[in-house]
């Protein structure tokens, strides 16, 4: 039977995908892949883009649509033989990349394409991907000398298997801890239905009582309703110390986390910039290290009052009714949570029992279809587990837009956060138009005892946020690989639709039309809606300065850190002096679980969140203007942003949308501050 992974003919074959396939069906497609290139390396003549650079892009197509199905599979469906088979195969596919990278005939020809007559005449999203491929040619170590050639190619394929090893530690740390209760007095507080889950954990595991987990769907209702403050500490600290000196040696990320610094400066240093912050920042709408910090402590400054009410209140209540002295990092939850209830009168437990999944979904497909004129359908395919659904989108003629996989809820073998990734890309081809698809991840409770999965506010709005990724890479109408979907996209701009989409779940006319209370039938009161608005900015400012903290902290430790005299924890210590209000306990080791700078590709990359959330909330601003769910005005940001995805810079697309450049007011606005705060 032929390698599933090498079958490109329809949709992935996740039934048939074995670990043993990976690495076979790697080393075919990169040895297929070399031999496109050198012809077409090697080639005479002018370079077109027929000629040159479709042959090449489809040369590269292939192993990135099975390298994408591996990564998933081994990002949801992790396991010992997999794992192996993934990292065996991962050196492959780094070098092959950066060996093309440094390729100075492909370079060459690219140039020669970029000088030609011919290029005035490419389409303005062709002239982009040139371009784009020019930068990355230089950014790959194209220009080096060869024998720092060979040492860039090293430090790639170090680097990711570092960025790896450091991702399992997480997983691992996260997997291996488990507190079985017996005592249900402990459990005091924590919802029911949470409880019921952890009793069938344990039962599962052969054991009485309930079983505790750092899974959020576990962890954050415990951390939020426990009760029992030892219950609480706990946990916290299990969760705190994961990856760390304080468990298992091999787990320990300290090390990588020195590792991955080190290579990345030298990586730095070797294409000719100070830090590895400049090496992040030249694919980016920020122009500077510099700008960055600047644009954050500006942030910082106008948001750190607001979060030191915010904390001051926290203590205050603290003392008033539950009578704690002091509010320690494994309370601020826990009181938070009384202090909302007791403002707003409602509980985020009581909310979550209006949010069914199914419910939740036809609410989000009802805002898609309104704003954008399409259709959304379930669909069929192979998929990787019995919890994965699949859809198709559809336009008003019912021709095919795009499909997306949809795994809704946290397991073992799952690491956890979420995400959205892409599967396959737009493009076209000799038989028309190549439809995208897209993987959509996230880690919520799963359904418990015959009754469907219930969703809180903020995993809704959660869902709504990687729906915003996924319309970004399935909506576009850009037929070039390179630059349609996200491909392309400055990443401090990718996060525009995502959080763009947040926005709805705060608008009365969307979130009635997806509620349906679990034991009665009944939509949620509009009473308990406005109480949820009301306490929207219910501490916003702790959490805007704690965005800010985590960006800070990554920006500094690859702009102007000395790994020789200083060492993360300190330099975070340093940053949460500057803008936090809540300061977690010295034995804390949250750079050991950063996963998005040391494992994904945020380093350097951080504050793209509130870098794009001043563009989403003034494209939001443009709704909120014209109508929330007015189609003409979705239609506007399809064509002027969704559809053009990376065929032009980010700031061009905003401007074409809003017919301005973007303005802080909406943002501040939003979270509850004002302009001059």
């Amino acid at each position: 039977m032929k390698n599933p992974l090498t079958d490109f003919s329809s949709l992935p074959r996740f039934g048939d995908i074995r670990p043993e396939h990976v690495v076979p069906a790697v080393e075919a497609l990169v040895a297929e892949g070399r031999a496109a290139i050198e012809t077409l390396a090697s080639a005479g003549g002018e370079p077109t883009w027929e000629g040159f650079v479709e042959p090449l892009a489809s040369a590269n197509e292939r192993l990135a649509r099975a390298w994408a199905q591996v990564s998933h599979l081994n990002a949801v469906m992790n396991s010992p033989a997999l794992r192996e088979a993934y990292n065996a195969a991962q050196p492959l596919v780094t070098q092959f990349a950066t060996e093309q990278g440094q390729d100075l005939r492909l370079f060459g020809r690219f140039k020669a394409l970029a000088a030609s007559p011919g290029f005035a005449r490419l389409g303005a999203a062709r002239r982009r991907l040139v371009e784009n491929e020019l930068r990355d040619f230089r950014l790959g170590g194209a220009e080096l000398p060869e024998a720092a050639k060979g040492r860039f190619r090293q430090l790639q394929e170090e680097l990711a298997a570092l960025s790896s090893r450091f991702q399992d530690n997480v997983l691992d740390a996260t997997n291996d801890f488990a507190l079985f209760v017996t005592d249900a007095a402990q459990l005091a507080g924590i919802p029911a239905d949470v409880l019921e889950a952890a009793k069938a954990a344990a039962a599962k595991d052969g054991r009485e009582g309930w079983k505790l987990t750092l899974h959020m769907p576990c962890y954050l209702p415990v951390m939020q309703y426990a009760d029992h403050r030892a219950l609480r500490e706990q946990m916290y600290r299990a969760n705190a110390t994961r990856a760390s000196e304080f468990g298992k040696p091999d787990w320990d990320n300290a090390p990588l986390v020195a590792k991955i610094l080190e290579k990345r400066a030298e990586v730095a240093s070797l294409l000719g910039y100070g830090t590895f912050a400049g090496v992040s920042l030249a694919a980016k709408m920020a122009g500077s290290a510099e700008e960055v910090v600047a644009f954050l402590e500006d942030l910082a400054a106008r948001a750190k009052p607001s979060a030191e009410r915010d904390m001051a209140e926290v203590e205050a209540f603290a003392r008033a009714g539950p009578g704690l002295d002091e509010v320690r990092a494994w309370d601020v939850a826990w009181v938070s949570e009384k202090l909302r209830q007791k403002r707003y009168a409602f509980s985020e437990e009581e909310v979550k029992r209006y949010f069914p999944e199914d419910a939740v979904l036809a609410g989000l497909f009802r805002v898609v279809e309104t704003l954008y004129g399409v259709r959304v359908r379930p669909a069929q395919a192979p998929t990787w587990h019995a919890d994965a659904k699949f859809f198709a989108i559809e336009d008003a003629a019912g021709a095919l837009v795009g499909q997306f996989y949809l795994d809704l809820y946290a397991r073992e073998a799952k690491r956890g956060g979420a995400w959205m990734a892409d599967a396959r890309n737009r493009r076209l081809v000799a038989g028309g138009v190549q439809t995208p698809v897209a993987f959509l991840t996230c880690n919520f409770s799963g359904p418990v005892g015959g009754r469907p999965a219930l969703f809180t506010h903020n995993e809704v709005i959660t869902l709504f946020h990687e729906f915003g990724h996924g319309l970004h890479q399935l909506l576009t109408r850009v037929d070039e690989l390179g630059v349609s979907g996200i491909a392309g996209v400055e990443w401090d701009a990718v996060e525009l639709p995502s959080q763009f989409m947040e926005n709805f779940c705060w608008e009365w006319d969307v979130v009635s039309h997806m509620t349906r209370h679990a034991d009665t039938g009944e939509a949620l009161p509009r009473a308990l809606f406005d109480k949820m608005v009301a306490a929207k900015n219910f501490q916003s400012g702790m959490q805007f300065v704690r965005q800010i903290e985590f960006a800070l902290f990554d920006m500094r430790l690859h702009h102007d850190f000395d790994r020789a005299a200083d060492t993360p924890l300190a330099l975070l210590e340093r940053v949460r002096r500057q803008v936090a209000v809540v300061h977690p306990p010295a034995w804390h080791r949250f750079p050991n679980q950063f996963s998005h700078i040391f494992g994904g590709g945020y380093a350097a990359g951080y504050y793209s969140y509130k870098w794009a959330e001043v563009l989403s909330a003034d494209a939001f601003g443009a709704f909120e203007e014209e109508g929330v769910l007015n189609p003409d005005t979705g239609a506007r940001f399809r064509d002027e942003v969704l559809g053009v995805g990376g065929s032009r810079p980010a700031l061009e697309s905003f401007v074409a949308f809003r017919g301005r450049k973007p303005r802080i007011d909406a943002l501040l606005r939003h979270n509850g501050m004002t302009a001059t705060a």
